[in-house]
């Protein structure tokens, strides 16, 4: 119990550099390439797994908007199966980091705003200014408007981290609330693993959920600029 509480969130490191980037890409070999006429039932559930997301994900695009669909696709794959095998014990999870996730935030984010600005001028600017605004609002509500546009990588990112910050933690306090009961109370401590257990099904849905919206969200932004 004396163990640093924010401990598992420290970027590891080996011989003193740091193997994040080694981390980043491990979840790459859960999506091995095709390579047979025939696939086997893991690669034919992960095309229809991917495909089904990819059909509902970009229904509301246009032509130009479905350009993004291998980037949002690889996204949402990245999140999720990082989320998934932060999970595992004594691994670490990047996306509790928050200058990982405004990584991704931010370029995605400004690719969507200035395809909008490049393709669709007038539509952009009038976000800034909504139809039928009292003239004295206005230099307040370009102001509250840039603001918001701006904050919305930042919304992006924080969310992410938050929530898969928080559940590990809160795993982390319950794990080691079971440790010290199983010696000083059974029966309570038997509770605690099992509220642990559920808990921990509980957080295998909110790694894909919160995958799932991160990318709906920037598909949602593209979707105002295209």
């Amino acid at each position: 119990m004396n163990e640093n509480l924010f401990a598992s969130f420290i970027t590891p490191t080996m011989m003193g550099l740091p193997i994040v980037i080694l981390i980043i890409l491990l979840p790459n070999i859960l999506f091995p390439s095709p390579s047979r006429l025939i696939n086997n039932r893991f690669i034919s559930l992960q095309q229809w797994l991917i495909q089904l997301i990819l059909k509902q994900m970009m229904m509301m695009h246009n032509l130009k908007g479905r350009t993004w669909s291998l980037m949002l696709i690889s996204l949402i794959l990245f999140i999720g199966s990082t989320n998934l095998l932060g999970l595992l014990p004594h691994s670490f999870t990047p996306t509790t980091q928050l200058s990982m996730n405004l990584g991704m935030a931010i370029p995605l984010w400004a690719g969507a705003v200035i395809t909008g600005f490049r393709h669709k001028t007038k539509a952009s600017l009038a976000h800034f200014l909504p139809q039928g605004t009292p003239i004295p609002l206005i230099p307040m509500l370009i102001i509250i408007e840039t603001i918001s546009l701006f904050i919305q990588p930042m919304a992006l990112a924080v969310r992410l981290t938050a929530n898969i910050t928080a559940g590990h933690l809160l795993m982390h306090l319950i794990g080691g609330a079971t440790l010290v009961l199983a010696s000083i109370n059974p029966p309570t401590a038997m509770i605690t693993f099992i509220i642990l257990i559920l808990l921990t099904m509980l957080e295998f849905a909110v790694a894909l959920i919160q995958a799932y919206v991160f990318t709906l969200l920037v598909s949602l932004y593209l979707h105002d600029n295209t």
